[in-house]
């Protein structure tokens, strides 16, 4: 039985571009590892695609339809118990190193040290998200296209300090100390896309694939997403030049993080700690890199809402690939399965299961997974469930949901919601997420608490003169607003 756990979690890395996912370009040797001496989970999922949401969930192991912490102005800020809250009561060490994107640090979030953490904006975050009634251009969606090619930022240089400071930790940490949780949370391949230089360079502008879906005629037509397009308009600023540096730079970035991972792995697996320590690895969200002409998360397509998720350990089959949907809320049940602890009352209600039972027990492919959104760009909310090979989206406010039949599309070109044949499918999936959550009451709780934000801060006219800022800053770094 494992002693401890090492969380190591990314920031928007598409679950495809992976090698052990079978991708023909992008080099990730370390993960592949990782998933050849564990398990990888086929069918993993965030729960909101967007990274402040995603880690509150991440925390709490709950839905937002319960805990509403509903965009990127709405930080975790330790009121609803995290895992790290049992861990640290139960007498074991619950450590972050990196990127937690919380209220600050301060807030009583679970932890029992925070290495070198990045937080929201001023403690407040993006204001211009929570503006849904008629939805804002945003200007700093220009920066993406502007900034993309090869060279160092402030966040590739971040991510090599959490690397030795999660190596340091690991190397000064005892036998005879607490079990523990070491959370260690990289922000690559997250934008801006630029690579350091010696992983842009191994993949050539004129040799990067294309994006899918990329043509006007190919990208969704559905009114939620052209909203959406309009809003966070990226798109309109990249040209071929543009789309092959940032295709380059993406694609660096999963093999720089990975690189950052393999180092941490290797200082793991050199330590005392090697035979009684589990290893998860994911990602907040996913990234669609120009798919359906789209850039960024937001949206409930593979490419986005997707995750990767391989677990290596003494409690881990190897070589095991799982079919069993998982999502980011099952990390909580994990981390109190990983280290023995009791199960507390409050718990019982929890959604999520222990990743570590889920890979020791057989498929259950028709277990249902929940994403919800809704954040910047929105224009009402959304909601996805994954079940067997189906994936249903429900969309509030009366606009069409859809259905997806991921083993015969795996690119989600063909919604088949309006089909006869699936009526049936649709009436029970929209019976089953009325056994999570009721999407329209939801959907108007988000708006009213978002509306209730707005005018906190002065206003939309307010919010809207302050500005856009295309990501959140590493620490000792301002804010650029647009």
């Amino acid at each position: 039985m494992a002693k401890n756990l090492l969380i190591l979690l990314s920031d928007e890395h598409n679950k495809r571009m992976l090698g052990v996912s079978g991708h023909d370009f992008v080099k990730t040797p370390n993960l592949d590892k990782l998933a050849s001496d564990g398990s990888i989970f086929e069918n993993a999922y965030c729960n909101s695609p967007i990274c402040v949401p995603s880690r509150a969930i991440l925390a709490t192991g709950r839905y937002n339809a319960e805990i509403g912490y509903w965009d990127n102005a709405d930080p975790y800020d330790g009121k609803i118990i995290s895992w790290g809250h049992r861990v640290v009561d139960a007498d074991c060490d619950a450590v972050s190193i990196g990127k937690l994107h919380f209220v600050d640090d301060q807030a009583p979030t679970g932890f029992s040290e925070q290495i070198n953490p990045l937080n929201v904006v001023g403690g407040v975050g993006d204001l211009l998200g929570l503006i849904r009634q008629e939805l804002p251009v945003r200007k700093g969606a220009a920066n993406m296209a502007k900034d993309v090619g090869s060279g160092e930022t402030t966040y590739s240089n971040y991510d090599k300090q959490i690397a030795v400071d999660a190596k340091n930790w690991i190397k000064n940490r005892k036998k005879t100390d607490k079990p523990w949780v070491l959370f260690v949370s990289f922000v690559c391949p997250h934008f801006p896309l630029i690579a350091p230089e010696e992983f842009y360079n191994m993949y050539p502008e004129n040799e990067m694939p294309w994006p899918l879906l990329y043509e006007d005629h190919e990208r969704s037509n559905h009114p939620y997403y052209v909203a959406m397009r309009k809003c966070m308009n990226y798109d309109d600023y990249f040209n071929e030049e543009k789309v092959r540096k940032a295709t380059s730079a993406y694609f660096g970035l999963c093999s720089f993080l990975d690189k950052n991972i393999g180092d941490v792995l290797s200082t793991l697996d050199n330590s005392e700690f090697a035979k009684d320590t589990n290893v998860i690895y994911t990602s907040d969200h996913g990234d669609a890199l120009g798919m359906r002409g789209m850039w960024g998360k937001s949206t409930m397509f593979e490419e986005s809402a997707g995750i990767p998720m391989i677990m290596r350990g003494p409690d881990i089959p190897k070589g095991k690939k799982i079919r069993t949907p998982v999502s980011l809320v099952d990390v909580f049940p994990t981390v109190i399965d990983n280290l023995n602890l009791s199960n507390h009352k409050d718990d019982e209600d929890l959604p999520g299961k222990s990743l570590i039972e889920i890979a020791n027990n057989k498929d259950d492919y028709e277990r249902i997974v929940l994403s919800e959104y809704h954040a910047a760009a929105s224009p009402v909310g959304a909601f996805m469930l994954r079940k067997g090979k189906f994936k249903y989206v429900y969309f509030a406010e009366g606009y069409d949901p859809q259905l997806f039949d991921l083993e015969n599309d795996q690119f989600e070109q063909n919604d088949i919601s309006k089909d006869p044949r699936y009526k049936n499918i649709l009436d029970t999936f929209y019976s089953d997420l009325l056994k999570i959550c009721d999407p329209e009451k939801v959907n108007k709780r988000a708006k009213k608490e978002q509306l209730e934000k707005i005018q906190n801060h002065g206003g939309i006219d307010t919010i809207l003169s302050r500005g856009d800022f295309g990501y959140s800053p590493a620490p000792g770094q301002t804010p650029k607003f647009d």
